[in-house]
């Protein structure tokens, strides 16, 4: 298969996509891995999105990056995080079944961590040479916070902001910088079973974004902490349309 490995700023990565040697994309999808996943977790994403698709296998390029700190010491050999998060916390609330409001919290590490993603992009556009217009950040579970985060920030709007399985986090700095920010699409989806990111997070993280003038293609389908077939399928005609519209 055609992965490359290469490193962009601070993040080391891997690369896929069906481009002739000379041939540069037409857009780029940089798609980020949740907490105690290995940087490569999401790398099968780029063939099965590449699939039977002609018009978007010579046009899309995948970029993965590796979360920064890793957890070996956790005992979670080739486990990667953006964050730390407490895990004794998160089983507790998983157990109980309790709604964890992080409504309020800026999660210690996420502005870090939020940086070192912010450079890794830019430094991917520079490589390229193609507007942030043309590049869709993407991420589940704590890959798409972390590209929530710096999607507000990048120094013009990306071409799309894809959350899977994410949720609220720090509603007032968020909020502030969605103010501050162009608006872009959003495509979001989250299971109705989740356990580990309960749903009605991703409704408030929904409600806010709406709130601040931001269009959202919300995917709600019955099932856990994982990304279905339909948010595939959108993802999919997303870039159909951006290569399109080119």
């Amino acid at each position: 298969m055609p992965f490359t490995t290469h490193k962009f700023g601070p993040l080391n990565c891997q690369i896929y996509d069906n481009l002739p040697a000379d041939q540069s994309p037409d857009v780029i999808a940089i798609v980020s891995h949740g907490f105690g996943a290995p940087g490569d977790d999401l790398v099968p994403l780029g063939p099965e999105i590449l699939r039977n698709q002609p018009q978007l296998s010579e046009r899309v390029q995948f970029i993965f990056p590796a979360a920064p700190l890793s957890l070996l010491e956790m005992g979670m050999p080739g486990g990667r995080a953006w964050w730390m998060l407490d895990v004794a916390e998160l089983n507790a609330a998983i157990a109980s079944g309790t709604i964890r409001d992080q409504r309020d919290k800026t999660p210690e590490g996420l502005v870090e961590a939020g940086q070192q993603l912010q450079e890794f992009v830019i430094a991917v556009q520079q490589e390229s040479g193609l507007p942030f217009s043309q590049i869709v950040l993407s991420g589940f579970s704590q890959g798409s916070m972390v590209s929530t985060e710096v999607a507000f920030q990048l120094p013009q709007p990306p071409a799309a902001l894809v959350i899977w399985s994410g949720t609220l986090l720090c509603e007032q700095r968020w909020g502030s910088l969605a103010d501050q920010s162009p608006r872009f699409p959003v495509q979001q989806s989250h299971g109705t079973q989740d356990p580990i990111l309960p749903y009605t997070g991703a409704i408030w993280l929904k409600e806010m974004l709406e709130q601040h003038d931001f269009t959202v293609d919300f995917s709600e389908f019955v099932g856990p902490h994982t990304i279905p077939d339909v948010a595939i399928e959108k993802f999919r005609n997303l870039l159909s349309d951006l290569t399109g519209s080119l």
